[in-house]
């Protein structure tokens, strides 16, 4: 066995016992969340806001540093054997649930191999790799896969794979279960309060398995609807932390020019936001690759980028990110074309009629704050161009989260995380055998193509990089040609806080960690 890490757990807690004497212990952390999460069990919804806050409730075995890294929490260290098949994670002894009870490679077996494979789309394709899972004692998991999969270890973060409680969800309806209401994880906060439109309120895990932390009292997320509210609490102390899309594009120039505000775009790196107008392939006409490429070439996606984003991102050619591993510009490109547009519009048969109009379609605005509204009305004026009439439909986070899921939309807007490896967080999209219903941020569009299955099929288990970059060039010439999705932007996210808080992104998942360290100067 070759050892990936090996480390002390008295040599952690050694550490922070001397960090400790120099931060302050007490207080509350008020943090802005928007939009509202529909629910805090992050086992079943993994929408941003959902993650932010769960990621102080829930653990997983692992998390990453800034070079992507793995970092223990659970798992206090791992091996992989030399033929790249068997993993074997040893577990921190001395961690409960929020309700008292005792965490065990029990729970780690009914999370990964039960729970989340129902429920999670990362997840369901991770642990399909696994042709047996045991227990040899309470606090050692072995996995073993049915071949190699090198970014097997980049699949633990909290989002991707949290620990559900066995002893609370075992038999049960996932979805219906009535812990659901009030979460229980093993992380340095505990569900306080949820009052519904207006906060959140964590409260300290007195028993949390790591002596002396976490130092904050509560951590309180506040609902704020409001653009201009939110800018406001940010600028008068009265919130202390934004992150993600928090604040809208067009007020980060001047909160980042604010004296009395920190600003920092790292604690991303592991996420790599990818942004798209996601399209149902099951509804006519979006099912004619020549109505998507028209869509594309209709937007000007540098005035996207420029002018709603306030250059925060960075055009996307295709489904890989250009900050995950194996990207290629080697694609076609889809700039600003009107001609091209109705060229193939009207190669499908959608001439224009006397009213001038080719189609009507119906666009579900993602309700993530005014900019996505902005973009939206963009969209609908861009494609009215082409004689597409666009019709904007909204909802709140739930009602939208439920309608995607369950395919009932035409086209709307959503960003993903690629989570450092295609193999971890594009394949998912595009996938056939991860089309299933009432599962969010899978293949919901409906895209078919035993060609892409192929390709990313076996570029997931690939025996070099070479190979794996080979096909990967290959799988994005044939996505980009298909177009399944309308890719927008590479997006790039500001977290601010205020000058009183500190250690706030410690990791590649930045806000999405536990906080445990995060505390308040006086």
């Amino acid at each position: 066995m070759r050892p990936l890490s090996a480390v002390i757990l008295s040599g952690i807690l050694a550490f922070f016992g001397v960090v400790a004497q120099a931060q302050e212990r007490g207080g509350t952390l008020t943090a802005i969340i928007q939009p509202e999460p529909p629910i805090l069990m992050v086992g079943i919804n993994i929408q941003g806001p959902t993650q932010t806050v769960a990621g102080k409730i829930y653990q997983s075995l692992l998390t990453y540093d800034f070079d992507l890294k793995p970092q223990p929490v659970l798992a206090k260290s791992w091996t992989v054997s030399d033929d790249g098949l068997t993993y074997t994670f040893k577990l921190q002894e001395n961690v409960r649930w929020h309700d008292g009870k005792p965490f065990t490679a029990d729970d780690v077996l009914f999370s990964c191999m039960t729970f989340l494979p129902e429920t999670n789309p990362r997840a369901r394709l991770t642990f399909s790799r696994v042709q047996e899972a045991s227990a040899p004692d309470p606090h050692t998991v072995v996995f073993r896969l049915k071949e190699p999969f090198a970014p097997f270890l980049g699949a633990f973060e909290m989002g991707s794979a949290p620990m559900i409680p066995k002893h609370l969800y075992e038999g049960t309806d996932y979805r219906s279960n009535p812990a659901n209401q009030t979460p229980i994880g093993t992380g340095p906060f505990k569900f306080g309060e949820w009052k519904r439109g207006q906060y959140i309120r964590l409260v300290r895990n007195d028993d949390y398995w790591k002596p002396g932390l976490p130092y904050l009292d509560q951590i309180v997320f506040r609902v704020i609807p409001d653009a201009a509210s939110r800018r406001i609490a940010l600028e008068s102390g009265e919130a202390q932390l934004s992150s993600f899309d928090n604040v809208e594009w067009f007020d980060i120039p001047a909160l980042r020019a604010n004296p009395a505000l920190d600003h920092t775009d790292k604690g991303y790196e592991f996420f790599s936001p990818h942004a798209w107008m996601e399209v149902n392939h099951r509804v006519a006409p979006f099912g004619d690759k020549r109505f998507r490429q028209a869509l594309l070439f209709a937007l000007d996606r540098t005035f996207i980028r420029d002018r709603l984003f306030f250059g925060q991102g960075k055009i996307a050619t295709g489904p890989i990110s250009s900050t995950t591993r194996f990207y290629s510009d080697d694609v076609t490109r889809y700039d600003l074309d009107l001609k091209k547009a109705e060229a193939l519009l009207d190669d499908m048969g959608l001439t224009r009629k006397p009213d001038g109009k080719r189609a009507a379609i119906k666009l579900l605005v993602m309700p993530y704050g005014e900019t996505w509204t902005r973009l939206a009305e963009y969209a609908k004026q861009a494609w009215a161009k082409i004689g597409v009439e666009t019709t904007l439909e909204t909802t709140d986070a739930g009602s939208w989260a439920q309608r995607v899921a369950n395919w009932d939309y035409q086209i709307t807007f959503d960003y993903t995380y690629q989570f450092g490896d295609p193999a971890l967080g594009v394949s998912r999209t595009y996938l056939s055998s991860n089309i299933k219903r009432g599962v969010l941020l899978n293949n919901t569009m409906g895209y078919v193509s035993p060609a892409v299955d192929a390709l990313f099929n076996e570029a997931a288990v690939a025996p070099s990089d070479d190979r794996r970059a080979a096909l990967y060039a290959e799988v994005q010439k044939l996505l980009v040609e298909d177009v399944p999705v309308l890719w927008l932007l590479e997006m790039k996210f500001m977290t601010f806080t205020n000058k009183r808080v500190h250690g706030v992104v410690s990791t590649s998942i930045g806000v999405n960690d536990s906080f445990e360290a995060v505390y308040l100067s006086k």
